[in-house]
């Protein structure tokens, strides 16, 4: 004889499956009312270490609070946010996963940097990769090469470029990640000349813009211009911000080089750009328009930094 639940006790039930804080991973519970043919997927967020000061590479305020907002869309995609660096599991805590978004401090320095063969055995598999600011920047050679496999380009020293400026988006291309977004301008240090596959090979530029000349008035450095990016800006050459990539195998990666100042993320289209690549790069159907959520309150954006909130200055 089968059993019958009444609702009250299928919530109860629910409830109990729902974890909330494991061994300092946080998994972002799923809403109740989930349909059950809801939509599915695995998110894994891997925030780096903390970096810079209060509201600057937000590693783990970033990734809780994309977390949360891909949640509120998605309530069937089980997400889960790991804090400092690379999972103490190692791969096997990405082994199920069916995208990968890492935000952190870049270069030498970068998180996967020293886990570059059993992360790609991930990749191999078919998992997404998302790669945010300065999480797009390794060192060339052999990192710089996966990275172009995993997600169509990098920031390679030398040759790219990381100035503050506004970057004004006017148009976007016909893309499941550009669903739903609409012209919109932001101030952030955003990355250009990106050291991208030959001949874009199977990469689609989803943000891009003309940066004005006064973003090369430094000297050249490995970050701050060298003679290949002051001919391309003088020439009036359209820089990609963000991009999507597809795998052979059937893997998808996206590189997002905004997301210096944590505030930015309360803008609705440079979120809903992020939280429609995660989407897609998990092979999830991205939503007519676009993943749409509540902008986030002043607590909200406040909250899980990695530094206290400065005191507010005297008034003279």
């Amino acid at each position: 004889m089968k059993r019958r639940f009444s609702a009250h006790q299928m919530l109860v039930l629910l409830a109990t499956l729902i974890v909330t804080s494991v061994a300092g991973d946080v998994a972002i519970a799923a809403d109740s009312n989930t349909d059950s043919d809801t939509e599915t997927k695995k998110i894994v967020f891997i925030a780096g270490r903390p970096s810079h000061g209060y509201g600057a590479h937000e590693h783990y305020a970033g990734c809780r609070l994309l977390a949360e907002s891909l949640k509120e869309s998605m309530p069937g995609y089980d997400v889960t946010v790991i804090k400092n660096g690379w999972p103490e599991q190692g791969a096997e805590a990405l082994s199920d996963a069916d995208s990968v978004v890492v935000y952190c401090d870049g270069g030498p320095r970068h998180l996967l940097n020293p886990h570059i063969d059993e992360f790609d055995t991930v990749m191999k598999s078919g998992t997404g990769l998302v790669c945010i600011h300065y999480g797009v920047e390794t060192p060339e050679g052999k990192t710089g090469d996966a990275f172009l496999d995993w997600m169509g380009g990098y920031f390679e020293a030398d040759w790219s470029v990381n100035p503050h400026w506004e970057a004004e988006f006017k148009t976007f291309p016909d893309h499941p990640v550009s669903r739903g977004v609409q012209p919109f301008k932001t101030n952030d240090e955003w990355y250009f000349h990106m050291r991208f596959r030959d001949e874009m090979k199977g990469v689609t530029p989803i943000l891009s813009a003309h940066p004005p000349e006064t973003t090369l008035r430094r000297a050249d450095g490995p970050h701050s211009g060298n003679p290949h990016v002051r001919k391309a800006v003088a020439a009036g050459e359209i820089q990609h911000l963000a991009w999507a990539a597809d795998r052979e195998g059937g893997g998808r990666g996206f590189g997002f080089t905004g997301g210096h100042f944590h505030w930015n993320w309360a803008d609705e289209n440079f979120r809903k750009v992020m939280l429609n690549a995660i989407v897609w790069t998990a092979h999830g159907e991205v939503p007519e328009n676009g993943v749409t959520t509540a902008n986030p309150t002043q607590d909200e954006l406040e909250a899980n930094q990695d530094e206290p909130k400065p005191a507010p200055k005297a008034s003279s």
